[in-house]
C-alpha cells in the first residue's frame, strides 16, 4: 500500500504531528497498533499543560531520592531489580543529567518549548471547536511537610530564573484557593498559567479533523519492521500488509525503542510505567488539578469526576498492576483531599511513559535516513507537548524554518 506520509503511533505525539502535516497539505496515513486511538500512555494520564514541569526529572538531589525509592514497590518511584544492559545505561546517562549546569539548560529549553505548545492548544481548541474539558485554570502544588516546601521554594527559584510563573501560598492559604484540600499544609506553590485536557477527547477530536481534511487512520495495524534501501525507509512492515511512504514519522512512544532495531538508530527511551484511578460522579472534588508533592500522585477533575494519577515504574513493556501501587494513589487521596472517594473502585489503569535520560525528548531526522522523523521520549510531558511537536515535525517535514531550533531534540545527542 502506498501512501505520501505514514505517522506511526495514535497517541497524542502522533496524533498532533498527523493533523499539522496534514493541514500542511500532506497526504498522511495514521497508523496505530491498538483497536482505538489514544490506547497507550496518552489515556489515562493526567492530561495536564503544564509549562511548570519543565523541571526535569534528572535534578540535583534525584538520584539519591531514587536509590531511598527504586527497590521499594509502592514507592513513587520502582526501579524492578534485573541485569539489563540498556537500563543500566539509562541510568547511567540519567545520572550524568543530575549536575546543576544541565539542568537549568534543560529546563529553559523545555519551557520554551511547553508554552508553545500551550499557545497552540488555545488555537486549536478555539478554531477546530474540538470538545475536551481544554480549562485554563492553573495548577496547584501542596506540600504537607516543611522539609518538601523548602525544597519546593529552591526550585520555585529556578523557575522563575526561566520565566514561569508561580505563586507562593504559606501554611494553609491554599485552602482559600482549593477548599476541597485537607487542613495541616506545610505551604503551596500554585502556577497560575498551566491548563489540563481530557486526553482521549482531544486526541479523537483530532483524529476527526484530519479524516475530514482527507487523512487516513487505520486501527489494528501493528508495525513488524522495516526496509532500508540506501539512505531510506523503503517499506514499513506491518500486521495488514507493507507500507511505502516518501516520509515516516515514527511517534510510537515507549514501543519506538524496540521498533528502530531494523534502523541502526540508538533510542535510549525507558518504558516508565505509570498508574491512574478514575472515578465518576465525585463530592467535593478539587476544581482544579493538584499535585499531592511528596506523594507525587496528581489530581485532575473531569466533568462530575476526577482522576487520581502518578508513580514511576522502570520494569519493561508490559502491561502488569501491582496493587499496592494502585493503593498508594489512594492512600495519598485520603491524606491530601477532602473529596469523597470510595474505598475501592474507580477505572485502575496503567501506561508507559517514554523517559529519555536527560528529559528532552528525541524529534528530528537521522542524519543517516532521509525520510525518516523520529518524535518520541516525551517522559512525562507527552499531552503538554503534543501541539507544540506536531507544529515542529510538521515544519521539518515540509523543509521549512522551524519555530524553534530542533538542535537540543536531535537523535544525533544519543548515537
Amino acid at each position: 500500500m502506498e501512501t505520501d506520509l505514514l505517522v506511526i503511533g495514535g497517541g497524542v505525539i502522533g496524533v498532533s504531528s498527523a493533523y499539522y502535516l496534514q493541514k500542511a497539505g500532506r497526504r498522511v496515513t495514521l497508523m496505530e497498533q491498538g483497536p482505538d486511538l489514544c490506547s497507550g500512555s496518552s489515556w489515562g494520564n493526567a492530561g495536564w499543560i503544564s509549562p511548570r514541569h519543565s523541571v526535569p526529572l534528572a535534578s540535583p538531589g534525584a538520584v539519591g531520592k531514587a536509590l531511598r525509592w527504586m527497590f521499594r514497590p509502592a514507592s513513587p518511584f520502582y526501579v524492578k531489580p534485573r541485569l539489563d544492559p540498556a537500563l543500566i545505561s539509562w541510568l547511567m546517562r540519567f545520572r550524568s543529567a543530575t549536575n546543576g549546569r544541565a539542568v537549568r539548560r534543560t529546563t529553559a529549553i523545555a519551557w520554551e518549548f511547553a508554552e508553545a505548545s500551550l499557545a497552540l492548544y488555545d488555537e486549536t481548541v478555539r478554531q477546530e471547536r474540538l470538545e475536551c474539558e481544554f480549562n485554563r485554570k492553573g495548577l496547584l502544588h501542596v506540600y504537607r511537610t516543611q522539609h518538601e516546601y523548602r525544597e519546593a521554594l529552591v526550585e520555585m527559584h529556578l523557575l522563575r530564573q526561566v520565566g514561569i510563573a508561580c505563586e507562593v501560598l504559606e501554611g494553609d492559604r491554599a485552602l482559600e484557593l482549593e477548599p476541597a484540600l485537607k487542613p495541616g499544609l506545610a505551604g503551596a506553590v500554585f502556577h497560575p498559567s498551566d491548563a489540563h485536557v481530557q486526553p482521549y477527547d482531544f486526541v479523537n477530536g483530532l483524529a476527526a479533523r484530519i479524516e475530514a481534511m482527507g487523512g487516513e487512520v487505520r486501527l489494528n495495524t501493528a508495525v513488524t519492521g522495516f526496509e532500508l534501501s540506501g539512505k531510506t525507509v523503503a517499506r514499513v512492515k506491518t500486521s495488514n500488509g507493507d507500507f511505502t511512504a516518501n516520509q515516516v514519522v515514527l511517534a510510537a512512544g515507549a514501543w519506538s525503542t524496540p521498533l528502530v532495531r531494523d534502523l541502526r538508530l540508538k533510542l535510549p527511551i525507558q518504558p516508565a510505567k505509570g498508574y491512574s484511578i478514575t472515578f465518576e460522579n465525585v463530592k467535593n472534588a478539587p476544581s482544579r488539578p493538584v499535585m499531592q508533592s511528596e506523594a507525587h500522585v496528581g489530581v485532575t477533575p473531569f466533568g462530575n469526576g476526577l482522576r487520581l494519577a502518578g508513580t514511576l515504574e522502570l520494569s519493561g513493556i508490559n502491561d502488569r498492576i501491582l496493587p499496592r501501587r494502585v493503593q498508594a494513589l489512594r492512600n495519598a487521596a485520603r491524606e491530601y483531599l477532602q473529596a469523597e472517594l470510595p474505598p475501592n473502585g474507580g477505572r485502575v489503569w496503567c501506561g508507559l511513559r517514554p523517559m529519555t535520560p536527560d528529559n528532552l525528548p528525541v524529534i528530528g531526522a537521522p542524519a543517516h535516513l532521509q525520510n525518516l522523523i523520529v518524535a518520541a521520549g516525551h517522559s512525562m510531558t507527552g499531552v503538554t507537548l503534543g501541539p507544540a511537536t506536531g507544529k515542529l515535525v510538521a515544519q521539518i517535514a515540509m523543509g521549512e524554518k522551524p519555530y524553534l531550533s530542533p538542535e537540543p531534540f536531535s537523535p544525533a545527542r544519543f548515537q
